[in-house]
């Protein structure tokens, strides 16, 4: 595939979600690129100076943003063949290209189940033994403790500023529920917010505020030793004055096929014969359902500005 052709199904992606790609500077109810240079990444002497340095080019290329919401929390998107990003891979791959697709859902803690989810791409192989590498190859535990989001409200409320700080930092696995998905092409990290009492708290009061906050987010896998300083950016993507009425709804495929439907009948036949039983044994009662929050002990505070979330 030439140059031409892989950049069409790129940009075929950036402009097929819900709501529009637009420029940095104005997209309200759209989503844009932001500069690399907004975000304090750390620079090659962080472990003995603790300077930071701006973040420069990402490694990534922008690929896509979805907003959207469902009847069910909104995971596994791209182990689906029908969705639309992962169509775009299996079409790209097809026609002779190796992209690899990164994918960052945010599960937004709501009763519609809302997701906001960036698509990056790397059109290059992944270099052996890179970060990058360690990251796609390692076990949930090096991805825990590794993959960094940095967060810049740049236009919002006083009150939601206030909460976030000028740069919000945290190390996902370690303040949230993060679950990895690997495929031959892509990698997808669903981000549970609900699962921290803390990270609910704040999401909460920014989804209230929604229609007015303008926020950047930067995803990096965090540099750990002098070698791999400075830290990149893997990708960026800003979000601004999202409208709830503008994500469109998602559809979870089905898990059925015919195959598996015929050897699954005895077994549904049983528990619907089982749920006749129970409904008449004890009619009038009804299920009730408890929902628990992971209880994080932690604390959120300020220094210069910058909030740090890594203890959540």
């Amino acid at each position: 595939m030439g140059n031409g052709e892989e950049d069409a199904w790129i940009d075929e992606l950036k402009l097929g979600g819900s709501i529009p790609l637009l420029e940095p500077e104005n997209c309200p109810n759209g989503w844009a690129t932001p500069p690399g240079d907004k975000f304090n990444v750390r620079g090659p002497d962080y472990l003995r100076d603790k300077v930071k340095i701006p973040g420069g080019e990402f490694l990534l290329k922008p690929l896509g943003f979805d907003w959207i919401k469902g009847p069910k929390k909104i995971g596994e998107v791209l182990n689906h063949s029908h969705h639309r990003v992962r169509k775009a891979i299996d079409k790209a791959i097809a026609s002779g290209s190796n992209p690899f697709v990164w994918a960052f859902n945010l599960q937004l803690p709501s009763k519609d189940n809302y997701s906001a989810i960036a698509y990056f791409v790397a059109t290059e192989p992944i270099q052996d033994g890179s970060l990058m590498d360690l990251f796609v190859k390692g076990d949930d535990t090096i991805r825990n403790s590794r993959l960094k989001l940095i967060a810049n409200v740049v236009k919002g409320p006083w009150i939601v500023k206030t909460a976030v700080g000028d740069q919000a930092i945290c190390i996902l696995g370690r303040a949230v529920s993060c679950k990895y998905f690997v495929g031959p092409n892509f990698i997808e990290v669903d981000v549970d917010i609900g699962a921290s009492v803390v990270a609910n708290a704040i999401v909460h009061l920014a989804f209230s505020y929604i229609r007015t906050l303008t926020v950047d987010l930067a995803f990096l896998i965090e540099s750990q030793s002098e070698l791999e300083l400075p830290e990149k950016i893997l990708g960026a993507v800003r979000f601004s004055e999202l409208n709830p009425d503008s994500a469109s709804l998602y559809e979870p495929p089905s898990e059925e096929n015919p195959s598996n439907l015929q050897s699954s009948l005895p077994t549904r036949l049983w528990k619907s014969i089982g749920q006749g039983f129970s409904q008449l044994i004890h009619h009038g009662s009804q299920d009730l359902s408890v929902s628990t929050s992971e209880n994080v002990n932690g604390s959120l505070h300020s220094t210069n500005g910058e909030t740090n979330l890594d203890k959540w």
